[in-house]
């Protein structure tokens, strides 16, 4: 099956549900999403409100999916740190966590999501009540609600304790949109809820202007990840191998560019994706032309991304230390994975000459890799302009979820060795043999990050991976290039981002810090 194309509505939104900020209503002029909402036409364009947070941003806020997992989250991981044309202070103090509670980017990735989510609660509530085709009505709530599940599920990983808000405020008092938090095991109760529901009324597979939806494929596949996520072993098992095996013809393209390139976006690999569109009034993938070098003449770069390099001990290298890129010689000789996820110069449109940078002059092809997935041929004088998707999840990830769950669950088994060599063989590496249950997990954890690098997924590895002895690794993980601050403050204390301070300042007492912020 073949998730696909949709035409997104770019909306301005107002941060009214969870966020709590001072609200100015006028009751006379004020009308409920319940007396808006009449047709089928309002239906579909209040789930399309719901969609539109996945990818807007270009032209109005940074949005998950659009540059602000990026900034608000990646450049705190291991792979990724802000370039030259990162100057943003609060972006740069994240980095290098030293952030607080008070950060943009904590309230921002907030705030972002509340407003989606109350845009799918609208579509949940007001639907069911318009009277249209009954097969389309349940299809347009089921898509709410797996919306609803992921910007859930992008929350309670990254603030832990959240409130869970499952129907619109209509309220104009201020104390009624002051929510608690709910107990993060609830919230994951409601989130496999959501996507079990959605699953039932989600169609296979989409046609014409309706492709790249939310299919039952793409719930299934969630919330194989969700079970993951929960190490619920046993259903995360069963989960994939449902979606592994289930008739949604997914499978892997043969070339890992496929993946990526606009001309084959929405393709047999992709499940869900957030979509972006070129040449069409800053509908694009703005993550594009920040991986650029800048004064390329012809292109429009700005270098606000770069990958992660320290000096490690190295005594055949000139000085006795090599400038290491982390995640680039990561990458084994022959994994061809990594020639499509970087490059190391461009060619100006203009001038047909080559451009790059040295990382250290004294090293025989040293160059600065520069991140690549995001990059469009067809729009290489305006980046900005990107039509390359965001992939949230597809079909290499299920597989490596599989691998994942069956080891820990039953150890190395065929099957977990078969999902995960299924990727590996699509790189060009040999199979993996003979492992215990312990250097398989380092396994799968490597291949995630191999595969997955500048996918918004780092983060989230992180913090949810275990070492052999059930230890997080993302201390160590972190330690290793150079970001110090983790290891200052509460132990495990940058697990979660703190709740962002405004939040608490305006919810009169009913939201609490997490530990460490204080």
């Amino acid at each position: 099956m073949k998730t696909k194309n949709i035409k997104y509505l770019i909306i301005l939104v107002a941060f009214a549900a969870v966020s709590c900020a001072k609200l100015k209503e006028d009751p006379r002029s004020f009308i409920p999403a319940s007396q808006f909402y009449k047709t089928q036409a309002d239906a579909v364009a209040a789930v399309t409100a719901a969609y539109s947070l996945l990818n807007a941003g270009a032209n109005s806020v940074q949005t998950p999916y659009n540059t602000l997992f990026n900034t608000g989250m990646n450049f705190m991981a291991d792979d990724e740190a802000p370039g030259p044309g990162a100057t943003n202070p609060d972006v740069r103090s994240q980095a290098v966590l030293g952030h607080s509670a008070s950060g943009l980017r904590v309230l921002q990735i907030w705030q972002q999501h509340y407003a989606a989510i109350k845009k799918a609660n609208i579509a949940i509530d007001t639907i069911p009540d318009i009277k249209f085709d009954a097969t389309l009505n349940k299809r347009l709530v089921a898509e709410a609600k797996f919306l609803r599940a992921l910007y859930y599920f992008n929350l309670v990983r990254l603030y832990g304790d959240v409130p869970l808000v499952l129907h619109d405020q209509t309220s104009i008092n201020l104390a009624d949109l002051q929510i608690p938090r709910t107990a993060a095991a609830t919230v994951y109760a409601q989130i496999e809820t959501d996507l079990t529901n959605a699953a039932t009324d989600l169609p296979n597979n989409y046609t014409g202007p309706d492709i790249g939806r939310a299919t039952a494929g793409a719930a299934n596949s969630l919330l194989a990840k969700v079970y993951l996520t929960e190490r619920k072993w046993d259903k995360a098992v069963a989960q994939a191998e449902a979606v592994i095996n289930g008739p949604y013809g997914y499978d892997l393209f043969a070339n890992y560019a496929d993946v990526f390139l606009p001309a084959t976006k929405n393709g047999k690999e992709h499940i869900f994706s957030a979509q972006f569109k070129s040449n069409s009034q800053g509908q694009g993938n703005n993550q594009a032309p920040r991986s650029i070098l800048n004064g390329i003449p012809g292109m429009v770069g700005s270098y606000a991304d770069q990958v992660v390099f320290y000096s490690v001990p190295d005594a055949t290298k000139p000085g006795g230390v090599d400038k290491f890129f982390s995640i680039y010689k990561l990458y084994p000789a022959n994994d061809k994975r990594k020639r499509v996820s970087f490059v190391t110069r461009f060619q100006s449109p203009t001038t047909n000459l080559w451009y790059g940078k040295l990382n250290d002059a004294t090293i025989a092809n040293d160059s600065i890799p520069f991140f690549n997935k995001y990059y469009d041929p067809s729009v290489a004088a305006n980046e900005a302009e990107s039509g390359a998707n965001v992939s949230i999840i597809r079909f290499s990830d299920v597989l490596l979820i599989h691998a994942e769950a069956e080891n820990e669950l039953n150890g190395p088994t065929a099957k977990a060795y078969a999902s995960i060599n299924r990727v590996r063989k699509r790189a060009g590496l040999d199979d993996l043999a003979g492992l215990d249950q312990a250097s398989f997990r380092n396994a799968v954890y490597l291949e995630r990050r191999l595969e997955f690098v500048f996918e918004y997924q780092r983060w989230f590895d992180l913090i949810r991976e275990r070492d052999a002895s059930g230890n997080g690794i993302l201390e160590a993980s972190l330690l290793k290039v150079g970001k110090t601050n983790v290891s200052k403050g509460a132990a495990g204390k940058f697990y979660l981002f703190p709740i962002p301070q405004q939040e608490i300042d305006n919810s009169n007492g009913k939201l609490t810090q997490n530990p460490g912020w204080q």
